[in-house]
């Protein structure tokens, strides 16, 4: 083992599944961590004392729309990425997926090149693309752009299983109605991580597109068919299906904490539920409001939405839905963090949860106040 340089002490230590007390953080020249108990400390080892607090590897977020005053279907380049990537950085997220919103084949298109490229680049934080649309449900199209809404053709799926070449995390989010099962076959078999939303489907089309190889859903109970007693729906089949993971808008103003507590409690799969921010242009940034494909989203007191009223993406940082799940739904602290961290981790082609002192985060008490391990 490279010989640490220094000791981080004062702190609780989330590892990833626990909260460790009486333990120090060790960070290795070479970028490396390990927690070690507090008696194991290395004699001489230079000591780092924090006041009190978390550390935590940083926050891994699977649908980021926008941030620093833009969204990635503004200009999708490397500059807008670069762009997000530095706002969700000042808000702890150590990976993200960008997120395409329903939009054309050719922003489709330019937005696959300038991941590859950012990737290239190694843009801090970058690890794939999030393509949300445009293969969805009119029924269910919540703030996507109805008239760019389409049903998945071969040139669609071609193009999909040539950007998973170069991308290895792809998430492609779709209807069930708007693909076939031999569709979403070939995208799982491709390694894309396929998740069901925006769909008004039945239980059995969810259920039979879930057996097809997609793995999660989108922002569960939002713009998705609802659990009913004789027609359980896309949240049923969710809930249900012991291989899938369910994204959640953890804000207060997506889901009500009561129907949270629900979820988590009928979740029976080794899958889990993962918190998104489905962030848009608002995050890190002041803006009142932003345009989304022509149309004008207001910001008001942690909503954001179009002109009727309908929700339109989420005024939402990842500390603030940790401590939404801990303080509103009752999640233990462990749990929450686990949420935002390694189980969203897992879905991933290629996991971004080394540990490295890079990547750690220390979190105060109440959750209210982020800085990286590297500034302290």
């Amino acid at each position: 083992m490279t010989p640490p340089v220094i000791a981080y002490t004062g702190s609780r230590i989330f590892d990833g599944t626990a909260i460790l007390e009486g333990h120090v953080l060790l960070a290795s020249q070479d970028g490396s961590t390990t927690a070690i108990p507090l008696e194991a400390l290395p004699e001489g080892c230079p000591l780092r004392v924090l006041d009190g607090g978390i550390l935590s590897p940083g926050f891994v977020d699977l649908q980021v729309n926008g941030g620093g005053g833009i969204m990635f279907n503004d200009a999708p380049n490397v500059t807008t990425l670069a762009t997000i990537a530095a706002a969700h950085r000042g808000l702890g997220t150590a990976a993200f997926l960008p997120t395409l919103i329903t939009d054309t084949a050719g922003h489709t298109d330019a937005a696959i090149a300038a991941v590859i490229e950012a990737i290239d680049q190694n843009v801090p934080g970058l690890i794939g693309l999030h393509l949300e649309g445009p293969h969805l449900s009119i029924a269910r199209k919540g703030a996507h752009d109805g008239t760019l809404i389409r049903p998945m053709h071969d040139s669609d799926l071609r193009r999909l299983l040539k950007a998973s070449d170069r991308i290895a995390n792809l998430m492609v989010t779709v209807a069930p109605e708007s693909v076939t099962p031999a569709q979403i076959k070939a995208m799982s078999g491709a390694g894309i991580i396929v998740s069901l939303g925006h769909s008004d489907s039945t239980y059995d089309t969810a259920m039979a597109a879930f057996d097809a190889g997609a793995r999660c859903a989108t922002h569960l109970f939002n713009a998705m068919s609802p659990a009913q007693a004789r027609a359980p729906g896309l949240v049923g089949a969710a809930l249900e299906h012991s291989a899938v993971a369910s994204g959640l808008i953890a804000d207060g103003v997506h889901v009500h904490p009561a129907m949270i507590r629900m979820a988590l409690a009928a979740n029976i799969g080794p899958s889990d539920v993962f918190l998104v921010t489905d962030a848009m242009a608002t995050a890190g940034s002041q803006i009142a409001s932003f345009i989304l494909n022509g149309r004008k989203i207001l910001r008001d007191q942690g909503r954001l939405t179009l002109a009727d009223g309908t929700l339109a993406g989420a005024d939402l940082t990842m500390p603030q839905a940790v401590r939404f799940m801990v303080n509103d739904v009752g999640d233990p602290l462990e749990r929450a963090l686990a949420r935002a961290t390694v189980i969203p981790a897992l879905l991933l082609n290629d996991e971004p949860m080394a540990m490295s002192a890079s990547d750690m985060i220390w979190v105060n008490d109440d959750l209210s106040s982020i800085r990286w391990l590297t500034d302290l």
